[in-house]
């Protein structure tokens, strides 16, 4: 779970939550993903502050940790990393089924990201959309 001020994980049905914002950047934002076949390995997008709702440094990056929270890398491969000064909302973040597990995303600024091998690289799949609001994933057989 992502509220404002901590990542939080369960491990027994929501029964009791411990913090695992660990090396992030900032504990605030919105959206959290978990990998479609790694129950460990989860995707967190932060923002600097609950007044100032825009990565880090302008620098767009998705957190990933392998380790269900207690460790954590940036994902920039692809992403606008100077002067980026927009937000990705609660549920504006999806994983899909497929065997790599692709990641999407879409920003205040009406970009919607794509990584087809689970976070390791990104690229735009539409711009100039208004505010990016929710994302969702399907599949097809």
């Amino acid at each position: 779970m992502q509220k404002h001020w901590d990542v939080m994980r369960s491990d027994d049905a929501a029964e009791s939550w411990r913090e695992v914002s660990g090396n992030l950047p900032t504990d605030f934002g919105f959206p959290v993903e978990v990998h479609a076949h790694e129950p460990e390995t989860i995707y967190v997008v932060p923002i600097k502050s609950d007044s100032e709702h825009f990565p880090p440094d302008g620098r767009l990056r998705v957190y990933r940790s392998r380790s269900g929270g207690n460790e954590w890398e940036p994902l920039s491969r692809g992403l606008p990393q100077k002067d980026c000064y927009v937000n990705v909302l609660r549920d504006a973040m999806a994983v899909d089924s497929l065997d790599t597990c692709g990641v999407y995303f879409g920003t205040t600024g009406g970009q919607v990201y794509a990584s087809p091998d689970a976070g390791d690289t990104w690229k735009p799949i539409v711009r100039d959309l208004p505010s990016v609001l929710s994302v969702s994933v399907q599949t097809l057989p």
